[in-house]
C-alpha cells in the first residue's frame, strides 16, 4: 500500500522518534518511533508499543521539529571600573573637607612625597603625607590607604594652623619636625636647615602662579 510498499521486503526498519502514523482509517496516531517486520508494525510510545498490520498504516509523517529555544539574553555589560582617584583629587577632597586652601595641601603632598603612594622615608614616614605609624594611630587612619592618609595628614596641618593661630610657617614647621620643636625655636622655626628648606619650598609653592602651579601638579 503507497509507501508501505517501499518497506515490504525489509526485515527490520527502525524509524526515528517523533512521528506520526497516518491510518487507512484517516486517524493519527503519535508514536515516537515505529519498527516495521514483515507484515506487522509497532508502534513505540514510552516504554509501550502497539503492534498492528502495515496494511492498516497508510505512510507515516515526521512530527515538527520542536520551537528552537530561545537564544539566552546577552549578559549586561560590565559595568565600568572607576580608576582610582589622582593624588591630587584626594588632596583636594580633604582639602576642601577641613577649609585649607587646595594648593597648599598639594603643595605639603609633593614636598612630602612627590605624590608617591608607596613613599616611605628613611625614618618610616609613609604614604602621600609622610604619616609617621605613631602619628597616623594617633589620627586613627591607614597611612597605607591613600584616602586615609591624606585625610589625615590634612587633617592634622589644620589641627597645627589651629594650634598655631593660622602661623604657616609655624604649622609646616611643626608638620615636619614636631609641634616640641617648634615650642622650644624663639621665632617658631626651629633652626634645622631640612625644616627650613620643607618651609621655604612649600611657602613658595603655594604662592607660585596659577600657570606654574599647574604644570608641577600643586595646584
Amino acid at each position: 500500500m503507497r509507501f508501505l510498499g517501499l518497506f515490504g521486503f525489509l526485515a527490520l526498519a527502525t524509524a526515528m522518534a517523533g512521528e506520526s502514523a497516518i491510518l487507512a482509517s484517516g486517524a493519527r496516531l503519535h508514536a515516537d518511533g515505529h519498527e516495521i517486520e514483515g507484515a506487522r508494525v509497532r508502534l513505540y510510545n514510552g516504554n509501550g508499543f502497539i503492534e498492528m498490520d502495515t496494511a492498516l498504516v497508510m505512510l507515516f509523517e515526521a512530527d515538527d521539529p520542536p520551537p528552537a529555544a530561545p537564544a539566552p539574553a546577552p549578559a549586561p555589560p560590565a559595568p565600568a571600573v572607576q580608576p582610582p582617584p589622582s593624588p591630587q583629587d584626594l588632596a583636594d577632597v580633604a582639602a576642601d573637607r577641613y577649609g585649607l586652601p587646595r594648593r597648599l595641601v598639594r603643595s605639603v603632598m609633593s614636598a612630602e612625597s612627590g605624590f608617591q603612594p608607596a613613599a616611605v622615608s628613611p625614618e618610616g614616614a609613609i604614604g602621600l603625607m609622610q604619616l609617621m605609624p605613631g602619628t597616623a594611630r594617633d589620627l586613627g587612619v591607614d597611612p597605607r590607604d591613600p584616602a586615609q592618609n591624606v585625610d589625615g595628614g590634612t587633617r592634622y596641618l589644620r589641627d597645627l594652623l589651629v594650634r598655631y593661630d593660622g602661623l604657616l610657617w609655624h604649622a609646616l614647621a611643626a608638620y615636619n619636625a614636631g609641634p616640641g620643636a617648634v615650642n622650644k625655636s624663639k621665632d617658631g622655626l626651629p633652626p634645622y636647615r631640612e625644616t627650613i628648606r620643607y618651609v621655604n619650598r612649600i611657602d613658595k609653592a603655594f604662592r607660585q602662579p596659577a600657570a606654574q602651579a599647574d604644570s608641577d601638579g600643586t595646584r
